[in-house]
């Protein structure tokens, strides 16, 4: 096979264009997590990566892009991490209510991280305080990443339930929204009094409270 210099200049060349995109990404993303959509400037995030305006609008047509972009990478490490602890539960336990307890364990793993991550931060939240500024595609990335961990862990409540009648009324959609309350509550925890392990601490109640609704069934 002959060497064709320009087929792999062409590659090193989406290569580069690519890892400058994510590092426009990150800055934006750190940025945006501590001051707000709004008082982020194209130049803030400039200025972080060392690149010039040219770059920034060869990857992104608008700010509003960028913001699109940003909502919908977040949305698939999201979804990435929602799927990898339901899958990892389901090949861990058959019991519906163990797989429930092992669920919430593999998610204090997630919460190790994000206790340890000096400046943690949600997009989910960050964009919802100031919603009025993003287009209506925008928003609805995030309603849709909420609406899925309701109905993922929702429909894992309800077997449960079935399992093992719980020793109070338990509404399952309510219950999964529960986490995400848990998560974004202590995202302004971290934010304000601080705390080393208060990711883990949230969802260290969360899953006591299952093991008493549950009894004896979960591990």
């Amino acid at each position: 096979m002959g060497f064709d210099p320009r087929a792999m200049g062409e590659e090193m060349a989406k290569r580069s264009g690519a890892e400058t995109r994510e590092k426009l990404l990150d800055a934006a993303e750190g940025l945006i997590n501590r001051q707000g959509f709004a008082a982020t400037s194209i130049d803030q995030i400039l200025e972080r990566v060392g690149a010039t305006k040219g770059t920034f609008f060869y990857h992104f047509a608008s700010k509003q892009a960028l913001a699109d972009a940003l909502i919908r990478r977040f949305a698939s490490q999201d979804r990435a991490v929602l799927a990898s602890c339901l899958e990892r539960s389901k090949t861990l336990t058959d019991d519906p209510v163990q797989r429930l307890d092992v669920f919430v364990g593999l998610l204090l793993e997630v919460a190790d991280v994000l206790d340890g991550t000096p400046e943690p931060g949600c997009l989910f939240a960050t964009y919802c305080y100031e919603s009025g500024l993003f287009d209506a595609a925008t928003n609805d990335v995030i309603a849709d990443a909420i609406r899925r961990w309701r109905d993922e862990v929702g429909a894992m409540i309800r077997e449960a339930v079935e399992r093992q009648p719980p020793r109070a009324p338990v509404d399952p959609d309510s219950l999964a929204d529960m986490l995400t309350v848990i998560f974004e509550g202590a995202f302004v925890l971290s934010r304000t009094v601080g705390g080393p392990t208060v990711f883990g601490d949230q969802l260290r109640h969360y899953r006591a409270y299952l093991r008493l609704l549950f009894g004896a069934g979960a591990a």
